[in-house]
């Protein structure tokens, strides 16, 4: 196969993987909201008013794909505390969860993502990884020491 392959990996709660899946690609309001957390910055906050300026989609499309996004933990929601003309004013603030981070890069181009986040990206997969076979293993009763030996076998090639 000749192809240029990205190597995307996606870790999705068993229970609700049907429901998670559906709810971001059988809707493109959601997958929008993901791009457009991408392109802002994923560690930043993403508001419904900056949502219908941006994206070409209602009021209510909107708030209904943020509370389903919620409900799947693909996004956490927050209220914050802003001061407008004096006055306070609390507003929803939404953030990608871990599980929302990986849906949002896996739809970035490669290009789209610097060096630096690639290589943090990598280190938080193999890091969520290991701990999965860890766990994986002592359900199996596998000898962790085997695997460890396997690994460092592996890093030296």
């Amino acid at each position: 196969m000749n192809a240029n392959l990205h190597p995307y990996v996606v870790f999705l709660p068993a229970e609700e993987k049907n429901k998670v899946l559906s709810a971001i690609f059988g809707s493109k309001a959601a997958v929008d909201i993901l791009h457009f957390s991408l392109k802002q910055g994923i560690e930043k906050n993403i508001y419904q008013k900056d949502l219908v300026q941006k994206l070409n989609y209602s009021n209510k499309t909107i708030i209904g794909n943020l509370k389903t996004l919620t409900k799947l933990c693909v996004i956490d929601e927050a209220m914050e505390k802003n001061d407008k003309e004096g006055r306070i004013v609390w507003v929803k603030a939404y953030q990608l969860t871990d599980l929302g981070k990986w849906f949002a890069l896996l739809m970035a181009d490669e290009d789209e993502i610097s060096t630096q986040e690639k290589a943090e990206i990598m280190q938080n997969l193999f890091r969520i990884y290991v701990k999965m076979v860890k766990g994986l293993a002592e359900q199996l009763h596998v000898n962790k020491k085997m695997l460890e030996e396997i690994f460092k076998e592996e890093m030296k090639a």
